[in-house]
C-alpha cells in the first residue's frame, strides 16, 4: 500500500524512528518551555531539531525570528510554509554535530533550544560545550534519565562524564518532567 502524494508545506511523514523522532504536541508543555525561554527582543534564537514545529511556531509569535537546524530534509518545506504566519524563520538543513555554533552567533551570544533525541543527546550537548563562549544558555527537552545525570552530584550512582563536562560550564536545573503522552510516537 502507498501514501497518498504530500500536499505541499503539510507535514505528513510519520516520525522517523531512525532519527529517534518523537514530535512534541502538547500545547501546555509547549507554553512552559516558551515561558522558560522567555525570549527578550534582541535576543538570537537557535533551535536543533524543530521537527514539525511545535516549539518553533510560539517561539516564532513570541519572538519574531528564530534559527533551526533540522537534518531531516522531509521537514523543511513544511517548516519553511507554516512558519511565514509566525515570523522569520532562517532553516540550516545539517547534521547539528556538523554546525559551528561560534560561526553562527556572529560575533554576539545565541541561545539553544530543543527537543533533542536520546541517541544523539549527549554528543549534542559536548558538541555545544566546544561553543560555550558564543552561548549564553541553553534549553533542553530530553529523557528524565539524561537530566538526571546531567544534574546529578557526587557520589549519587549516575553521577559521571557528563554530570562533570557540563556542570563545569553550566548550572544545570530540571525544569519540570513531562509525560509519555506528550509526545507523538508517545
Amino acid at each position: 500500500m502507498t501514501r497518498p502524494p504530500a500536499t505541499p508545506g503539510t507535514f505528513s511523514e510519520p516520525a522517523k524512528k531512525s532519527l529517534g523522532q518523537n514530535f512534541l504536541h502538547e500545547r501546555g508543555v509547549v507554553d512552559r518551555i516558551v515561558q522558560a525561554v522567555n525570549p527578550k527582543p534582541g535576543e538570537r534564537l537557535v533551535e536543533i531539531g524543530p521537527g514539525q514545529g511545535a516549539m518553533t511556531f510560539p517561539l516564532l509569535a513570541r519572538h519574531g525570528a528564530l534559527t533551526a537546524i533540522e537534518f531531516d530534509r522531509d521537514l523543511l518545506d513544511p517548516l519553511t510554509v507554516q512558519a511565514a504566519p509566525h515570523g522569520a524563520l532562517t532553516l540550516i538543513h545539517a547534521n547539528v554535530l556538523d554546525v559551528d555554533f561560534t560561526a553562527l552567533a556572529d560575533g554576539g551570544p545565541i541561545r539553544l533550544v530543543g527537543n533533542l533525541p536520546y541517541n544523539l543527546s549527549s554528543p549534542i550537548l559536548f558538541h555545544a560545550l566546544d561553543h560555550a563562549a558564543a552561548i549564553t544558555d541553553m534549553h533542553f527537552m530530553l529523557q528524565k534519565e539524561v537530566v538526571e545525570r546531567m544534574a546529578s552530584g557526587p557520589g549519587s550512582k549516575v553521577y559521571g562524564r557528563l554530570s562533570v563536562m557540563l556542570q563545569a560550564y553550566c548550572e544545570v536545573t530540571m525544569l519540570f518532567v513531562v509525560g509519555p503522552g506528550a509526545f507523538r510516537p508517545a
